[in-house]
């Protein structure tokens, strides 16, 4: 049987693969099994097929261990010769990632490097500020670089922070234990995206009438899966 091009679809016919390329293959969510992961890859089962994901690290840090179901949002990337898939936990994740490579000069690998570099609730405001100082910090955006994502996606942000929105009035009103509990984590290092997720995961399992130290111990727990 001949083998199939990186990227290509088609159909076997008589151990022959036809390419149908008016027949374009657009993965916009995988659910499956995480058959390994690495900081910037996991590949995902889905009965039986083998997917290669690029994420970013904030994705990284929220997917669990080998073995264990996964679902992702996918963003596809076709080329001539090639097909990628990068997954993200978030709806604002993807959008803001698809927002970038909107931008002239950023390719999706870079947009998950940036992401990787940076929150979602870090870097809309950089974006809406003109903080080069801080857009140029993550590894690969150099001055000019940033100043395009700077007047290029400063007024075109209101759809992520939408989903934003979305996403916080679903989980309902955050108290103030859950707060707190924010609070110390971002203290300890984590990134305030990482830890509002972990609550949420805390609360969806347990409920929310949990005392402080509860809510901290549960989500630090949840924080190192």
């Amino acid at each position: 049987m001949s083998s199939l091009p990186l990227g290509t679809i088609g159909r076997e016919t008589r151990g022959e693969w036809t390419t149908l390329s008016h027949c374009p293959l657009m993965i916009a969510h995988l659910s499956g099994r995480l058959l390994s992961k690495q900081p910037n890859q996991v590949i995902i089962d889905v009965q039986g097929v083998g997917y290669q994901v690029n994420i970013p690290l904030s994705t990284f840090y929220e997917v669990g261990e080998t073995g264990t179901s996964i679902q992702l949002l996918i963003h596809t990337h076709v080329r001539e010769d090639s097909l990628a898939l990068f997954g993200f936990k978030t709806v604002k994740e993807k959008q803001l990632f698809e927002q970038l490579t909107s931008v002239s000069g950023i390719g999706p690998r870079l947009g998950i490097t940036i992401l990787s570099g940076m929150s979602v609730d870090e870097l809309i405001p950089a974006i809406r500020q003109n903080n080069l100082p801080r857009l140029t910090s993550i590894p690969g955006v150099g001055r000019k670089t940033a100043e395009r994502m700077v007047v290029e996606l400063r007024d075109k942000l209101s759809k992520v922070e939408a989903a934003a929105a979305d996403i916080l009035s679903s989980v309902g009103t955050i108290s103030q234990p859950q707060e707190d509990v924010i609070s110390a984590l971002v203290n300890l290092g984590y990134p305030k995206a990482l830890a509002e997720r972990a609550i949420q995961k805390v609360v969806s399992a347990s409920g929310a009438g949990q005392s402080f130290e509860v809510l901290l111990k549960s989500s630090l727990q949840e924080l190192s899966k």
